[in-house]
């Protein structure tokens, strides 16, 4: 099942239950020269804001994304709800570009 935004893209609609995680070959990185944290793949780099990272690092396939979500919502005092749809349609843009798996 996937989510249309907009004419030409289309994202995939993410399980709660799923574990997200880093595809091999992809890494988060803090970049020193940059001074910035990086989401390095082959031949792709990301340049990541600070939301990002913190779920980023939150990607390991230990936890499920509602767990993460959760998580992130008690660290960033946050309604759980909004959290959601924006961790969401993240997670959603990575594994439209295989940057990130859901295990």
């Amino acid at each position: 099942m996937t989510t249309s935004i907009g004419p030409q893209a289309e994202l995939p609609r993410l399980d709660l239950a799923s574990k997200p995680t880093l595809p091999r070959g992809v890494r988060l990185k803090h970049d020193v020269t940059r001074d910035a944290w990086v989401l390095l793949a082959p031949e792709r780099m990301l340049k990541l804001n600070p939301v990002s990272v913190e779920i980023l690092k939150r990607c390991t396939g230990a936890a499920a994304l509602s767990a993460i979500v959760d998580d992130l919502a008690q660290a960033f005092e946050a309604p759980r709800d909004r959290i959601a749809a924006d961790v969401e349609a993240m997670l959603a843009g990575l594994v439209a570009k295989r940057l990130v798996d859901m295990r």
